[in-house]
């Protein structure tokens, strides 16, 4: 999988929550083919930034522009976007197998046929596919959410501290599995407390003395 992408750019970006301003006047650009890691202590915005990315919050001012595409006026942007946050978004009902599956057929469009083999195989889910979802323990679950990042592809990943309940071997596999996606012309803007060895990762820090970046 290859993707065409040329640019991510951010220009002024302010988001407000409850009332407060928590980012105001942002500003950095990440091209295809980067990773870049959002740095900063807690309540600084990082999941705020990830979550206007991806168009889940409102934005008060600035734009969000992908290729030149204003992602929060275009009604094709999901196509563009994986968001992976805090919650796994598990069906715990159902099966390691059947939540891949309802991913992909819901989110799939015409790759709705995908087999779920290779994304079962990444983080070593195979043995656990027909196994319901209640029964995964913390980190088979955030592994159970990074496999959906390959069953339906995305040129854009926002990742909220995807790394939290890994151990060490997984760690690795997710840290891989970034750069190839960026290696295949992708972006990655990744908020981490932990030094992810991402290839030519760019770092973005937020703070309250200072909120733009380039």
């Amino acid at each position: 999988m290859t993707y065409s992408l040329a640019k991510l750019a951010v220009d002024g970006l302010t988001v407000e929550r409850g009332g407060r301003t928590v980012l105001s006047d942002l500003s950095f650009s990440c091209s295809a083919g980067q990773a870049l890691i959002i740095r900063g202590a807690n309540g600084s915005g990082k999941s705020t930034l990830l979550r206007a990315l991806s168009t889940l919050l409102e934005i008060k001012s600035g734009a969000v522009h992908l290729d030149g595409l204003a992602l929060e006026e275009a009604e094709e942007r999901a196509e563009h976007i994986h968001y992976l946050g805090h919650l796994d978004g598990i069906k715990t009902p159902l099966t390691v197998e059947e939540n891949l599956g309802i991913w992909r057929d819901y989110y799939g469009g015409d790759r709705g046929d995908q087999d779920l083999a290779p994304a079962l195989r990444a983080f070593d889910l195979t043995p656990l596919r027909d196994l319901p979802a209640q029964y995964l323990s913390a980190g088979q679950k955030k592994r159970l959410a990074l496999s959906k990042l390959l069953v339906v592809q995305r040129p854009l990943w926002c990742l909220d501290e995807p790394s939290v309940s890994l151990d060490v071997h997984n760690k690795s596999l997710l840290s891989n599995l970034i750069n190839q996606h960026t290696a295949a012309g992708g972006i990655a803007v990744v908020t981490s407390h932990e030094n992810l060895p991402l290839a030519d990762a760019l770092e973005l820090r937020i703070d309250n003395r200072d909120r733009k970046a380039a």
